[in-house]
Parts: C-alpha cells; structure tokens; sequence
C-alpha cells in the first residue's frame, strides 16, 4: 500500500485518519502509529503491523473493541455557523492538512470550529472520491481541535472509527468532535459524522499527542 503525497498531514507525512483508515482495510481495527506515515512509499503488513521496505514499523493494528460514544448531531446551518469561528484560520500548526488545512483547496475542508459547550462542528461536502479511508480522515481532525490550542499543537497518535454507511458524493454533511479528558500529553476525543438528514454515518475515538512545535 502506498499514502500518496496529496493526503498529507503534516508536511511530509500523511493524514493520520487517512494513514490509519488505510492501514485497518475497513475492519473492526484500532491502528497505532509508532512513526508520521511517509507518503509515496511503498508499506506492507507484516502480521499485525505496518512496515516500510527497510522494516520500519509505521503502525501497530489491534481489534477496535466497541466505540460507545457519540457527539449529538446538530443542523447543518449550525455547523455552517460553528466553521466560521475555526481557530485554524488563525493559527495553524499544519496549514496544507489534507483534512482541515485552510491552505488546502483540494482538501476535505473541514473546518471545525468550537461550540459553547467545548464540542467542534464542521460541515463538509463530500467529495467525488470518497471512500472509507477518506471517512476515516473526515473523522480525524475535527477530535483534535477539540483539544488543540494556540503554540501547542497534537497530532494523532491511536484511532479506532466504525464506518456504518459512507455517505454519497456530493451530499451536505456535518461532523462533531469532543474532547473526553486528558491526561499529560494525551487527549482522549471521540468524532461523529452525520448524513444529510441527521442519521449517523460513523463514529471514532482517538488518542492525540500533544508535540513541540
């Protein structure tokens, strides 16, 4: 399997939710990453692992074990209205993100931005190309800015996502993301993606590893 260069994360490597919805083929699968995924090159499973030509572990795969939590869906217009207070524009630690980065016009563009209570909302217009790893990645960020804030950035570090339906291109959709708790520089969020008419579509629970800058 190979992460093309346009899904990246961070410069240089790739999307975590992407890497990882790649890496767990659509299983019942929590992936780890051990190292930033490297793009346009080549990686194969070895048992339960993830790994470069040279034998460099890139993820560690384990069943995911039920996801039990959600974040309760809000409309469309809500979201719409949360994006516009994304801290992202502002300040953001990788502003090329496949997924969230605003310098990214080929992206997902998904923008989350807080609400009252803490939770992030974004709406997102599926793109033609949508797949499950392209959920996975969807399902990835709006977690993290849950929990990220100005000079410290995270980064994925463990997701586990349950991809129930894929949602179709071009379809009007709307992502929530929550910070659980922290412990150090760990943060424990969960993520919902919801159809056009508010059903659940997907759900997830990340760890993020907070990093210098």
């Amino acid at each position: 399997m190979i992460i093309a260069g346009r899904f990246n994360g961070p410069p240089g490597s790739g999307n975590g939710g992407y890497s990882a919805g790649t890496f767990g083929g659509g299983t019942a699968r929590e992936v780890t990453l051990r190292m930033p995924p490297p793009l346009d090159t080549p990686l194969t499973v070895v048992g339960d692992r993830i790994q470069t030509s040279e034998g460099a572990v890139v993820a560690e795969l384990a069943p995911a074990g039920p996801i039990t939590v959600v974040v309760p869906p809000i409309g469309y217009a809500d979201a719409v209205d949360a994006a516009t207070r994304y801290a992202g524009f502002a300040e953001h630690p990788f502003p090329t993100c496949y997924v969230c980065g605003p310098e990214r016009p080929d992206g997902l563009r998904i923008f989350p931005g807080a609400l009252d209570d803490g939770t992030t909302a974004a709406p997102w217009t599926v793109p033609d190309d949508v797949s499950e790893p392209v959920v996975w990645a969807a399902l990835d960020c709006p977690g993290g800015w849950a929990v990220i804030q100005g000079g410290r950035p995270y980064v994925l570090g463990r997701i586990a996502a349950h991809v129930a339906h894929l949602p179709a291109p071009g379809e009007r959709c709307v992502v929530r993301g929550a910070l659980a708790e922290t412990e150090g520089r760990k943060a424990l969020v969960h993520t919902t993606l919801y159809g056009p008419d508010g059903d659940e579509l997907a759900r997830a629970r990340a760890t993020w590893i907070a990093i210098a800058r």
